[in-house]
């Protein structure tokens, strides 16, 4: 049953990827095709002491050596469609061959997503189930993954590589689930030395491979039974991460470019935020000094010459100075991830509730680094959606929060997609997902999964898409406050994806209480 699940939503999100490649143009590109087109350039043209020294470029390279080789890989498949791809020098190169094998790279390259979907399909409890194909948890989530929204205008519309990195992600999930952690292990490292924003979710990793492997037995109380630790297991574990850091930064540690690296990896002087606010908490920080600002300048307590000139909303990515609250440095953003992730790190190791207990505490870490992180891209936002739709497809309250989170947080993407081509495509591909999701856990679970409140703010990002669509470029701020569609869109997202967050450690706190209970 579940291999037909995946067979058929497999069918349709290749007709789905069809009709994108049609209606979105498909010789259409963003910024990030010329960022990959230059990544091929240099991984092929140049020695690999030169890769992260090169600067011809604005976008230079700032992944982990092993998306590096990645990316050396696919330049020798790039050569057979147009060679002038591969030169350095050719900045901002859009041939239609180059486009096109960008376009089918990623297409290939998700051949990794699907087998991953397949692995978690396997791994889902059925007690929920309907016998009825459509309504099964396998057909569910098939759909829930290989249909996201998010995903799919990222990557096959705006262009990246993230259903590759986020089937590495999941599969990596899938083996925790089904008990082979060393496989779950090497996957995982694999994909921090791909793309080191899974760093966000490497606490909880640590925690529950040290927690639930290397410690093999527990107490009555579910407490850790500290003789029964495995120092074999432990060696197995740090092997695994050493062999592969090696094979990834061995090279460059060997020839003195470590540092340099490093430097790339973590760039600090970009900024609190990207150009566009990402929905968190920096968000709302910003948006309240932005209104002290405007406030205190009315009211003449303020001189705005006094002010600090670098704005935050510019659209420039680079380091400000808050107007009237206190600035935030990168260490602040570190304390206030850490201290954010802390109680679910602490929970899978107190009381550990097997793998899925460890996907949860992933879903918070990814969630809370998204809150409090230092830089952090509005796509970020799929780290925590992806792997929280397995629990969705499971627990009724999870479900709900889902459905919060994956609508705001998809909506929050809208921006990606500016153009008024695309205006009719995202808006078709939102609507067609959300419909799917709501519908298809409301028939699962059999009932209402939100409360009023919950469905009156989702019925909210309606309104502010009339009035940033339609209503503002309308009015005579369009041209001297451009930025203000954004501002509204990030703060109106940043509320929702909070309240997810809140919901999401509320029952995590639940389930914790409920365990003391038993216990007593």
């Amino acid at each position: 049953l579940a291999s037909v699940s995946l067979i058929t939503a497999l069918a349709v999100h290749c007709v789905v990827l069809l009709t994108m490649t049609v209606f979105s143009g498909y010789f259409s590109h963003s910024t990030d095709f010329e960022v990959h087109r230059n990544w091929l350039a240099i991984t092929h043209s140049l020695p690999v002491s030169k890769w992260y020294h090169e600067n011809t470029s604005e976008w230079t390279l700032d992944y982990p050596p092993l998306f590096a080789w990645f990316e050396y890989s696919l330049s020798h498949v790039a050569q057979h469609f147009d060679k002038e791809m591969l030169v350095v020098q050719n900045l901002i190169y859009t041939s239609p061959a180059t486009i096109l094998f960008q376009r089918l790279s990623v297409i290939v390259t998700d051949i990794v997503f699907i087998y991953a979907v397949k692995e978690c399909c396997r791994s889902v409890r059925e007690e929920k189930g309907s016998k009825d194909l459509l309504g099964h948890p396998f057909f569910i989530l098939a759909a829930l993954l290989l249909w996201n929204f998010g995903l799919l205008i990222v990557d096959h519309i705006h262009f990246q590589y993230n259903g590759f990195l986020f089937g590495i992600l999941l599969l990596s999930v899938a083996r925790h689930l089904q008990g082979r952690h060393l496989e779950g292990a090497l996957l995982f490292t694999v994909l921090l030395n791909l793309k080191h924003i899974y760093l966000y979710i490497a606490p909880a990793y640590g925690i529950f491979l040290l927690r639930s492997y290397c410690f093999t037995k527990d107490n009555t109380d579910g407490s850790v039974r500290w003789s029964s630790f495995s120092p074999v297991r432990l060696v197995a574990l740090g092997s695994i991460v050493i062999s592969v850091g090696a094979l990834s930064f061995g090279p460059f540690i060997a020839m003195g470019q470590l540092p340099q690296v490093l430097s790339r990896l973590f760039p600090f002087k970009r900024g609190l935020c990207h150009a566009y606010w990402a929905p968190n908490v920096w968000a709302l920080y910003n948006m309240v000094d932005k209104a002290l600002s405007v406030l205190g300048v009315r009211l003449k307590l303020l001189d705005v010459a006094k002010l600090p000139k670098a704005s935050m909303t510019g659209g420039l990515v680079q380091e400000f100075q808050h107007s009237i609250l206190p600035s935030v440095s990168p260490s602040i953003t570190l304390i206030c991830t850490l201290l954010s992730i802390m109680p679910a790190v602490l929970s899978i190791w107190c009381r550990p509730r097997g793998a899925r207990g460890f996907l949860r505490c992933l879903v918070i870490c990814a969630l809370g680094s998204f809150m409090f992180g230092w830089h952090v891209h509005e796509k970020a936002i799929l780290m925590a959606i992806l792997p929280f739709s397995i629990l969705a497809v499971e627990s009724r309250e999870d479900a709900g929060i889902f459905l919060m989170l994956t609508t705001t947080g998809h909506y929050s993407l809208f921006p990606l997609l500016f153009t008024a081509a695309e205006l009719p495509i995202k808006v078709l591909l939102m609507l067609l997902f959300t419909l799917y999701s709501f519908t298809s856990l409301k028939k699962l679970f059999r009932g209402s999964l939100l409360n009023p409140l919950e469905t009156t703010y989702l019925l909210g990002l309606v309104a502010v898409e009339i009035l940033c669509e339609v209503v503002y470029p309308l009015s005579p701020w369009q041209h001297t406050l451009p930025f203000v569609p954004l501002l509204v869109t990030s703060v109106y997202c940043s509320l929702g994806v909070s309240y997810s967050f809140i919901r999401l450690y509320v029952s995590l706190l639940r389930q914790h209480g409920t365990d003391k209970h038993k216990q007593l």
